[in-house]
């Protein structure tokens, strides 16, 4: 059978792949291949998980099968089982990072953790279902691996995915779209310094500790403004969903990372614009971290570009390039909420 005569040493020496990929094929070879095998899905489900027209041809033309790409058919396998044995777990045990493979693979390497999670479909629509999740919210949560295959070809110029680890949380069961926001199954950082006079009695302050359950609160692209009504709809339907589906955690709480946290943000931009509206949700807690290539990334969709080459259409375009002119920082800042 395929795959007998493979291990990960003689697959890092076929696809040239650098000592640094060495633990993460050792976790591989440990988590060992699925039974029975992984297959990939018909086609046709690519537009199920909205993947354009465009990006599809090129997924399509670079399809892995286990006789023309066997390096790599052994690479998905091992990531599909390291994926399934998780599936509905928030908190799983910790694993080697999947790295992005090197360029010299091609389309392959580009869009191999794209089939990845088109072979984890079938295992993630099953878990789905046996929970109750409506359709519209397991099509629409999951299709945002179709949308960032397309941002990575607005900032790249090619079909690919370099966010995997960002979608192994759709594949897992544990994030969720519902309406404008992602909800991601947590827990409030352990490093968070908690300021219990900015929580009222009726919030259940006890509840609010480093590392109690909540849910981390992230904003697609996609939908549209985030006008307070909208993100009023998300979290209403976020507290119904988790409550229904997952009623074993009492999710009281959320929390964001974000460059949009940023207060520097409020200095430029009125209270009524729909970015500081959100900011106004959160407690904001101490400390922060670089932001600018974050704001580079989802701002402009640009990677490391000049100040000049930066469009100047949009109010939030101008501020941020008026900010870093000034030889200002943006931040990655984290806050709380009461749901």
């Amino acid at each position: 059978m395929f795959g007998r005569d493979l291990d990960a040493v003689s697959v890092r020496a076929r696809l040239g792949l650098s000592d640094d990929f060495i633990p993460w094929l050792e976790e591989l070879e440990l988590a060992g291949a699925p039974t029975p095998p992984a297959r990939l899905p018909n086609a046709h489900l690519l537009a199920h998980l909205g993947v354009s027209s465009e990006d599809a041809e090129a997924i399509i033309g670079a399809w892995l099968t286990p006789d023309q790409t066997p390096e790599l058919w052994w690479l998905l396998q091992r990531c599909h089982q390291q994926l399934i044995s998780q599936m509905g777990e928030p908190y799983p045990s910790p694993r080697s990072q999947w790295p992005l493979l090197p360029s010299h693979l091609g389309a392959s390497g580009r869009l191999f953790y794209v089939y990845v999670f088109l072979s984890a479909l079938p295992s993630i629509r099953q878990w789905h279902c046996e929970h109750s999740i409506a359709d519209d919210v397991s099509w629409n949560t999951l299709a945002d691996l179709g949308e960032h295959i397309a941002i990575h070809r607005r900032i790249f110029g090619t079909a690919g995915l370099d966010v995997p680890e960002w979608i192994i949380h759709h594949f897992r069961g544990v994030l969720y779209r519902l309406g404008r926001l992602h909800f991601h199954r947590g827990r409030l950082s352990p490093d968070w310094p908690i300021d219990h006079n900015a929580i009222s009695t009726d919030m259940a302050g006890s509840r609010l500790i480093p590392g109690a359950p909540a849910l981390s609160l992230h904003i697609p692209e996609s939908g549209g403004p985030m006008t307070p009504a909208i993100c009023d709809e998300s979290f209403g339907q976020a507290r119904d969903f988790f409550a229904r589906h997952f009623p074993e955690v009492e999710y009281r709480f959320g929390q964001c990372s974000s460059w949009l946290l940023d207060p520097q943000l409020a200095n430029y931009l009125p209270p009524t614009s729909n970015i500081v509206q959100f900011q106004q949700r959160f407690h904001l807690v101490p400390g922060g971290w670089n932001g600018d290539q974050d704001v580079m990334r989802f701002v402009f969709r640009r990677v490391a570009p000049s100040l000049d080459e930066l469009p100047q259409r949009t109010t939030l375009e101008r501020v941020v390039v008026k900010h870093l002119r000034a030889g200002q920082h943006w931040q990655i800042r984290s806050g709380w909420l009461a749901l």
